[in-house]
């Protein structure tokens, strides 16, 4: 017998995150670059708190700073803008104060906004923590954000892209599933590269 697990809902296309219907008073979690990035307008969250000091390969005591920081405001839902470690960061911040999660990646490959996984570093050495309440409650795929994306990032994105697909392709516990999802990405990451096509670049 074979499980799928994935978030609550998925939205994706140009422009998603401008449709989607944010709740009021959101923690939006993300870095430093966000604001110059233009990324926070973009979002436009009504009566949001913003924490903008996640670092690369976060460490879970900026996750319980986070924490203990908001543990007494009234957050409705906690918002993840960002790469991989944004995201993780904001996966635990929202497990923890059992807050929904909203996660909108601004570049693609870690995947991060549509597993249980929050990878973490705990006394300087990375770990996973694993948990079907580390799913996001809604992910939001909008490749608005790869519109001025430097093409070394995209391309390393589609290698960590493919190696995920390969992975989870030849894992012992692949089905028709998952096998049909990886060879859907392995096409569209390849028109995309090729085409100079972001919309299939986020889509694979």
């Amino acid at each position: 017998m074979y499980t799928i697990k994935q978030p609550n809902q998925i939205l994706f296309g140009y422009n998603s995150v401008q449709k989607f219907q944010f709740p009021k008073n959101c923690l939006l979690i993300t870095s430093k670059g966000a604001k110059e990035r233009n990324w926070l307008n973009y979002v436009n969250l009504e009566n949001m708190e913003i924490f903008d000091q996640v670092e690369n390969n976060p460490s879970i005591e900026t996750a319980e700073t986070i924490i203990n920081k908001y543990r007494d405001h009234d957050i409705s839902s906690i918002v993840g803008l960002g790469g991989g470690s944004c995201l993780d960061v904001a996966k635990f911040v929202g497990y923890k104060l059992k807050k929904p999660k909203i996660l909108i990646p601004t570049t693609f490959g870690s995947g991060s906004e549509v597993t249980r996984i929050s990878v973490l570093k705990v006394n300087g050495k990375k770990q996973s923590f694993h948990d079907d309440n580390l799913f996001a409650n809604v992910a939001i795929i909008d490749s608005y954000f790869l519109s001025n994306t430097p093409e070394n990032i995209l391309k390393n994105s589609v290698i960590d892209a493919c190696a995920q697909c390969t992975e989870s392709f030849d894992s012992k516990n692949s089905n028709l599933y998952t096998k049909f999802l990886c060879k859907t990405a392995f096409e569209k990451l390849e028109r995309g590269i090729f085409n100079n096509d972001n919309e299939s670049i986020v889509l694979g």
